[in-house]
């Protein structure tokens, strides 16, 4: 659910599809899931009766059937219009959110508004889901909803996505309803974010304004906790393919060429709105001109700026500052025949847009803040293949962390992105497809479906580690595993991880071998009749077997990618396929290491691992996040995942995960006829997190997490020296020593 739905009704009743942002990157998304989408129409009179409600709801079903959408209307009147939406969302949360803080505002009544609406939304997806649905709700005009809908539907999972920036706590807490925006999206399951910035400054509002305590596993309040995730928002690149493919984008682009008489084309495409920076990017188009009078008769600037809010003061002021100063430009740098920059105050026909993009040599996308901006990746998703179009992208841009390609510029350096604008036409048409090529690739393959695909499993496996504990997590003693002990007459399973749980950690991972004591256990356990011991690590298959190999017991290793039963070949998932993701990156990773000392770069076959043990704790601790936002946006909408470990930062198969290991394990055994009586699991790591949860609700398995951590254990216990005893006493005398006797 969103404000708005992908149409506004006109006052006739007509429908008009929308063409912002969240509209345009949901397009293609229903194709992919069964949805239901909740909104606000547009409609907004100024009274509301029965009568008026019926002709929305009727006008709404028509427009959802003409478009091929299930959609739902929330109604608003001209009052509730102006405060929720024009007030408080646009006045107040948008330009606070863009760090814009000379245009925010606050007004009392505004709030109402914005509170009764939100709760509006509650009552209609409270009434409309099914038990344990997904809801996921949409941007900066719902901030509340999670938590209402939290309080009304505890069965439902819920999702939040922010697709503005979120700005530094200090930006943030100038607003008067900070807390209750807080808490409001603290009720989803899971908040989604841009950029790894965006989220780290949520996380850190959330400490120093809420109180929270924000860790690894996201953010912990009074409710529960809330999981915090990176999804850069991707776009229907084969929807500009299909319109390229159309004789009307063809016809316009000659229309176009002819036009231009020969000229380039530089082309920008925004909303008139003052996060965009238009006043700045004109500037540097004029000092462009200055610097390089030559290209007057050779270059042509085409500004596209959709009005919008046309209502507000403030934006009715920058569109005649706008039209003010392209008019001094052309008086200044313009001819009788040409004049260097065209401006288009209104929305463009989506095969005229095409053509633009197509056409244009460069385009300039150069927000001063913006969540992603997807006009930079509608832009490259139409150039041709092998083509050499430029794109210059403000470093602002949540963009500009995927598209490594790109003219980076600060907009606000008048001089610099004019001097990115002369290096867009004078680079040699070999680097300006050099640089283009992966970047369109990239918008191709990390498409808006991949983004919705991720968010919603991330949505799914938050709600998995949200359900209720059947028991809490406390310090594990003997007597403990007695359940694990009293099944004396079947076969037990142990499975155990390697680093941090049988051995501890040392700088150097390949010297850590297990030492004497840990061997004693081993082969202790390796002479019990009754029990089946699985070492399952992150560690490569090869050195398992090297120092693990000589004991009788099942080695996993890379997470469950591959494995080798006592007495049998190794065996591994099929790469058939092969993961197309490594060769990004492994040469991400390189650079990261390159620019850390002490960290280094470990590829096994289902993935690809970056160590910073021996880094400087601090640097490695900062470089790992860097990585980690670089990797997911690398890898978005493939098929893998990305998972910051203790001192590394991991890409695997998605297929390689323990739990699913465990669980391949005991159903061979199963299916064998000779079941586990009882399953004993321990590990230290958040990999171990999926052997946990498969096994809550078992009564016969056992689940330690040794150290710190939220996990979904039943048990933990401290350290290494700890795992040790209770292995001992399991290899000792399982039946006596495990029932604490």
């Amino acid at each position: 659910m969103s404000n708005r739905l992908p149409f506004s009704l006109a006052a006739d009743g007509a429908a008009c599809r929308s063409v912002g942002g969240l509209a345009s990157a949901l397009g293609g998304v229903g194709e992919l899931f069964g949805l239901v989408w909740i909104g606000w129409s547009g409609a907004a009179p100024s009274h509301r009766t029965d009568a008026v409600d019926a002709a929305e709801r009727q006008a709404v079903a028509n427009a959802a059937q003409t478009l091929g959408c299930d959609c739902r209307s929330v109604p608003m009147n001209q009052g509730e219009a102006d405060g929720f939406y024009r007030g408080l969302a646009n006045a107040s949360l948008w330009p606070l959110l863009h760090d814009d803080l000379a245009h925010f505002r606050y007004r009392p009544d505004w709030w109402d508004a914005y509170a009764a609406v939100n709760e509006r939304f509650a009552e209609a997806v409270a009434g409309a889901a099914s038990p344990g649905e997904r809801v996921w709700i949409h941007d900066y005009h719902l901030m509340l909803l999670p938590g209402l809908l939290r309080r009304r539907r505890p069965d439902l999972r819920i999702g939040f996505f922010l697709h503005t920036p979120f700005p530094s706590a200090d930006a943030f807490r100038r607003h008067p309803r900070r807390e209750e925006l807080l808490a409001g999206v603290l009720g989803a399951g899971l908040i989604g974010f841009q950029t790894r910035r965006h989220l780290e400054h949520f996380e850190e509002a959330a400490q120093r304004i809420g109180g929270h305590a924000c860790g690894a596993g996201g953010i912990r309040h009074r409710r529960g906790r809330t999981r915090t995730g990176v999804f850069p928002i991707g776009i229907d690149a084969s929807r500009f393919e299909r319109g390229l493919a159309d004789p009307a984008t063809a016809a316009y682009a000659e229309r176009l060429a002819a036009a231009r008489g020969g000229r380039r084309l530089v082309l920008s495409v925004e909303r008139l709105d003052p996060t965009k920076g238009i006043p700045q990017k004109l500037d540097a188009i004029e000092a462009f001109l200055e610097l390089h009078p030559g290209q007057k008769e050779e270059v042509e600037f085409l500004l596209i700026a959709v009005p919008s809010r046309e209502d507000a003061p403030a934006y009715r002021r920058l569109r005649e500052e706008v039209e003010g100063r392209v008019g001094r430009i052309n008086g200044k740098h313009g001819a009788p025949d040409r004049v260097p920059v065209r401006l288009i105050c209104r929305g463009v026909g989506f095969h005229e847009l095409c053509a633009l993009y197509r056409s244009a040599d460069a385009c300039l996308v150069t927000p001063l803040a913006d969540g992603m901006n997807l006009v930079a990746k509608e832009y490259l998703a139409c150039q041709p293949e092998g083509g050499g179009g430029v794109l210059v992208l403000s470093e602002f841009a949540g963009a500009a962390d995927e598209l490594r390609g790109a003219l980076r510029v600060n907009p606000h350096d008048t001089l610099a992105v004019a001097g990115a604008i002369a290096e867009a036409l004078t680079r040699p048409e070999d680097a300006r497809r050099a640089a283009l090529a992966p970047m369109r690739e990239h918008v191709r393959t990390h498409h808006a479906g991949g983004w919705a695909t991720r968010f919603l499993a991330a949505l799914d496996a938050a709600a998995a580690c949200s359900r209720p504990q059947p028991r809490p997590t406390r310090t594990l003693r003997e007597a403990d595993l007695a359940a694990f002990a009293a099944s004396a007459a079947g076969r037990k399973a142990l499975f155990l991880d390697y680093d941090g749980t049988l051995r501890g950690f040392v700088d150097d991972p390949e010297r850590a071998t297990p030492q004497p004591p840990l061997r004693r256990v081993l082969r202790a356990l390796s002479e019990r009749d009754d029990l089946d011991v699985f070492i399952v690590s992150g560690r490569k298959l090869d050195f398992l077997r090297r120092h693990l190999g000589g004991y009788g017991f099942t080695l996993v290793g890379e997470h469950g990618h591959a494995w080798c039963k006592p007495g049998e070949e190794p065996e591994a998932l099929d790469d058939a396929a092969g993961p197309a993701w490594r060769p990004v990156v492994t040469a991400t990773m390189k650079r990261f290491a390159e620019a850390t000392p002490g960290s280094h770069v470990e590829e096994k076959a289902a993935g690809v691992v970056w160590h910073h043990r021996r880094a400087d704790r601090e640097l490695g601790r900062r470089r790992a996040l860097e990585l980690a936002e670089q990797l997911v946006a690398d890898t978005a909408g493939s098929a893998a995942r990305v998972t910051q470990g203790k001192r590394i930062v991991e890409v695997t198969d998605q297929r390689a995960d323990k739990g699913d290991a465990v669980d391949r394990f005991l159903g061979e055994a199963s299916a064998a006829g000779t079941p586990y009586a009882a399953v004993l699991c321990i590990g230290d790591d958040r990999t171990d997190e999926a052997m946990f949860r498969g096994r809550r609700g078992d009564p016969a398995a056992v689940t330690v997490r040794v150290g710190p951590g939220e996990t979904a254990a039943a048990f933990r216990v401290a350290g290494t020296d700890r795992v040790l005893a209770l292995l001992c006493a399991i290899a000792a005398e399982p039946d006596r020593a495990l029932a604490g006797v």
